[in-house]
């Protein structure tokens, strides 16, 4: 992580929830095949607190073997592209018109200031949500409680029912909110499609002096 979220990290490491979601995610992680592995799970924080210009919120991580690695949507070089990642990728050439790139590695966006960030971090082995409500959710409002309170003129993306119920933490006067359907092929046609919300960040940002994402 950077050690600009360690303070942070270390505080609610050590509250009684996350020691609580602690103790069931080493018990998961003993007896079942977990994602994404021990060591990934918090790879979204290595991105600097201070240089974060967008927050892009999703559900759960990928629950298939070899693709999550703790970025939200990501998957590593050579994987073959998950159909949520996939739509993703149709809505930036729909907007942008630039070309599907062959890489789903969406490290290159987390080095460019945008945090790649699940509602839940973990999730069993091909059970979508294995890991809803065991604490993940109070530690992701935290995060976002942080960034809603000490940085200005964010661009916070809600993807989905989990990610868009965060929304209430958010304060509109202080950053853009950006909410739509979830891309998975169950829910892209309803709101995810034609949102537009790749060239409505790079326009806020461009109007707060912060530059462009390379999308």
């Amino acid at each position: 992580m950077h050690s600009s979220w360690e303070k942070f990290l270390t505080s609610e490491w050590e509250k009684p929830y996350f020691r609580e979601l602690s103790a069931f995610l080493r018990g998961e992680y003993a007896s079942k095949k977990v994602y994404p592995p021990k060591n990934e799970v918090f790879s979204a924080f290595a991105t600097d607190f201070a240089a974060i210009r967008v927050v892009i919120l999703g559900q759960d991580p990928y629950h298939g073997a070899g693709q999550a690695h703790g970025l939200s949507f990501s998957v590593r070089d050579g994987v073959a592209q998950p159909p949520s990642l996939q739509n993703i990728f149709k809505e930036i050439a729909a907007e942008t018109g630039k070309p599907v790139p062959v890489s789903g590695n969406l490290t290159r966006w987390a080095e460019q200031g945008v945090l790649l960030l699940n509602n839940t971090l973990t999730v069993e082995a091909d059970r979508a949500g294995s890991h809803r409500n065991r604490g993940w959710e109070i530690f992701t409002a935290a995060v976002i409680a942080r960034l809603n309170a000490e940085r200005d003129n964010l661009v916070f993306i809600l993807w989905g029912r989990d990610a868009r119920a965060k929304a209430p933490l958010l304060d509109a006067n202080r950053h853009l909110i950006l909410e739509s359907a979830h891309p998975s092929p169950m829910a892209a046609s309803y709101g995810f499609f034609g949102n537009g919300h790749f060239n409505r960040a790079n326009e806020y940002l461009r109007g707060h002096g912060l530059g462009e994402i390379e999308w």
